[in-house]
């Protein structure tokens, strides 16, 4: 057990209690994927948009973007810079940035410490690239509804650096810079912690609650220590008790866990559950129905050389895999594994979409070893 941190009158205590590892079960009727390779660029992050307003969903990923229905043909966006194994794209954040009816994207990364846009030209010429602000090295980005105003903004990972939220200006290509804390580390999440209605932040070290009121000033509550964590980290009621839980990878280690928030009195504790510590570099994850039970699933795996050849588990296979929540705990299936040219990983950023009009969502994942679709059959 961890020693307990006091802030205010709560009494907060992370509980290192976790389960063993395994052994894992796998259901008979496990959803059907067909894996198709679309491209071999090494980029790391892909999503999936309708770029050309003809209602099919197309790929874009780096310095490309894939005309669907069938991915085939591709078409070039821009140079993007190339650090070693390395390209300076880390997202792929879907958003009308000057409003214009056309779907731009918004990326960031580590050595151009800056988020940026590009601009969708409406044709099939190059994307012009935009600086939406300077903000030291940024592991990945995402987009929540930080301010509850129905309107995503966009927050980039810094570790090391103050964390900030980025609100786009009212019908300007613009955004207003927001600080939320002086520093954080790796790995993020949004979510209500607190069940007051306001989104807070998960940070490495703990959690950042929302002020009543946007005047108000955040307050950070250092609660637990995660170290190098995934993101997103997955902020959601995971066993349905009514308080809020969640769910971290281990991007640079092996482990994927999962925190469940107990109340007693006035005091608060994190109950770390393991979900699965055969694997490392749970970079990325998405949590969606996947098997059109109406529940969540959690979608993750190996980002396949995150840190090159340094990271633990680094020469290990390469895995994708879904985990579904019974009631008490997770079951994993495999989608993908096997060494470098069989299995398949997320890369740092990827997508779940219904991209052939099944009526199942897919999962297109890019990273080092390649761009692939893979169709989901359901239960055929």
């Amino acid at each position: 057990m961890k020693a307990c941190a006091t802030t205010f009158t709560f009494i907060l205590c992370v509980l290192q209690a976790e389960a063993q590892p395994g052994p894992y079960t796998y259901p008979a009727a496990a959803l059907k994927f067909t894996k198709v390779q679309i491209a071999s660029e090494s980029f790391e992050s892909a999503e999936v948009f309708d770029v050309n307003g003809d209602a099919h969903p197309d790929i874009v990923s780096g310095s490309y973007w894939y005309k669907g229905p069938d991915f085939k043909f591709k078409y070039f966006i821009g140079d993007v810079r190339r650090e070693g194994e390395y390209y300076d794209d880390f997202s792929t954040i879907p958003y009308d940035v000057n409003e214009d009816g056309k779907i731009d994207f918004i990326t960031g990364g580590w050595w151009g410490n800056n988020i940026r846009w590009r601009e969708n030209p409406g044709n099939e010429g190059p994307w012009p690239e935009h600086v939406i602000a300077t903000t030291g090295n940024v592991e990945t980005t995402r987009a929540w509804d930080v301010d509850g105003d129905g309107k995503l903004e966009i927050v980039p990972n810094t570790p090391g650096k103050p964390l900030f939220y980025y609100q786009k200006e009212s019908g300007q290509p613009a955004f207003t810079a927001h600080k939320v804390i002086d520093q954080h580390g790796h790995g993020l999440g949004f979510g209500d912690v607190n069940g007051d209605g306001h989104g807070d932040f998960i940070v490495s070290t703990g959690w950042v609650e929302a002020p009543a009121t946007s005047a108000g000033s955040w307050t950070f509550h250092a609660e637990f220590d995660i170290g190098q964590g995934s993101v997103p980290i997955i902020v959601t009621d995971v066993n349905k008790d009514g308080l809020t839980d969640f769910i971290v990878g281990h991007a640079h280690d092996y482990g994927l866990v999962w925190y469940e928030q107990k109340m007693e009195k006035r005091a608060r504790r994190w109950i770390r559950h393991t979900i699965d510590l055969l694997h490392s570099q749970f970079h990325a994850m998405l949590w969606t129905d996947l098997d059109n039970d109406g529940r969540s699933e959690l979608i993750t795996g190996k980002r396949y050389r995150a840190h090159n050849e340094k990271d633990p588990g680094s020469f290990d296979d390469i895995g994708l895999y879904y985990f579904t929540w019974n009631g008490e705990s997770f079951t994993k299936q495999v989608v993908s594994y096997g060494p470098l040219g069989q299995g398949k990983g997320t890369g740092i950023y990827f997508a779940v979409a219904d991209v052939d009009g099944n009526a199942w969502k897919d999962i297109v994942v890019a990273g080092k070893d390649g761009l692939f679709v893979f169709y989901n059959h359901g239960w055929e």
